[in-house]
């Protein structure tokens, strides 16, 4: 029998509505099961679906390893209790960060072999899969062999969920050069060139995030953090740019006539909400980290990429790919 999908409805800029919303859009139009988390009083209308209660809720600006182990009866930790007591496939949050991170990791547990956990986040590659970014976040600082395990994790997620033979990885640096870069970003380089078990093609630049040609970026989560953020900015200012010209006189009201039926469809590819979370690879469970700002349709999506996980079987394969013996 499937199990539902536990989603954290306290978290989020606009939790619990647009969680709530988007929670049902998932039931009602991917056909999936789904069970909300949620202090009674606080949640409204669940819309006819299942809640779990609770009574405490981690905020957005807390501590993430204290709010975790000071408030056990909050959304995001029952929700994590529910992957760990088998009682749900996967849970989603768009609340806090790093408390989304603490409750998975302290509730679920490591995957034998793991290191650190990391956050794995998918960037709209058009006319490919999505490339995926590791770290995105969780280590703000890294070992060698934490990147390289990062990227056996992410190639291990390209392959199950995207059906991509052999992904390609590349190793964010200031230069191709495999002599470029720190001393962190060196030493991974020769890591990665001696790890037989994914398809490392060397360094890659800032300007290969988007369009990218490899499947996998990895880099430390102080780096891929800011590169992320960095992107989202530049895309967002680009598009608002173009869309406040056009109509502004005749001329651009003609570009725009022709443009905008090539523009929008791009300009929604690449929004957040597009791609629905970013999953936390390395924790005995499903975890899927959705943006602060979601709104319904990136909930449903947030939703609709657990339960692909969960079909996929990601953790069993992830269990797979990390061996021990790759761990120094």
């Amino acid at each position: 029998m499937t199990l539902p999908i536990a989603v954290d409805a306290m978290g989020g800029d606009f939790a619990p509505e647009e969680i709530v919303a988007g929670a049902k859009r998932a039931v009602d139009e991917l056909g999936l099961k789904v069970i909300l988390v949620g202090v009674p009083e606080l949640l409204g209308d669940p819309l006819g679906l299942e809640v779990v209660p609770c009574s405490e809720v981690i905020a957005m600006d807390e501590d993430p390893g204290a709010s975790v182990r000071r408030k056990k009866d909050s959304s995001l930790v029952r929700a994590a209790e529910l992957v760990r007591d088998q009682k749900a496939s996967a849970m989603v949050s768009a609340g806090n960060t790093g408390a989304t991170m603490a409750a998975a990791l302290l509730r679920m547990g490591r995957l034998p072999g793991v290191q650190r956990p990391c956050i794995a986040t998918p960037i709209p590659n058009p006319g490919r899969t999505p490339m995926v970014l590791v770290d995105a976040g969780a280590n703000a600082e890294c070992t060698p062999e934490m990147l390289a395990q990062f990227a056996s994790m992410a190639s291990t997620y390209v392959g199950a969920l995207y059906h991509v033979e052999s992904p390609t990885v590349g190793l964010l640096s200031i230069g191709e050069e495999s002599g470029k870069g720190t001393p962190l970003v060196k030493a991974a380089h020769q890591l990665l060139s001696e790890l037989g078990s994914i398809n490392f093609v060397g360094n890659v630049e800032g300007r290969d995030l988007v369009p990218s040609p490899v499947d996998v970026v990895v880099t430390d989560g102080f780096t891929g953090n800011v590169a992320l953020k960095t992107l989202e900015g530049a895309l967002k200012f680009v598009f608002t740019t173009v869309l406040s010209v056009i109509g502004t006189d005749d001329a651009t009201k003609a570009a725009g006539d022709v443009l905008l039926e090539y523009l929008l469809p791009v300009a929604r590819q690449m929004r957040p909400e597009s791609q629905g979370g970013a999953l936390l690879l390395g924790v005995r469970g499903i975890c899927v980290i959705s943006h602060g700002t979601s709104n319904s349709t990136a909930i449903k999506n947030a939703i609709g990429v657990a339960a692909e996980a969960d079909q996929a079987r990601l953790v069993e394969k992830l269990g797979m790919a990390v061996r021990p013996d790759q761990v120094a």
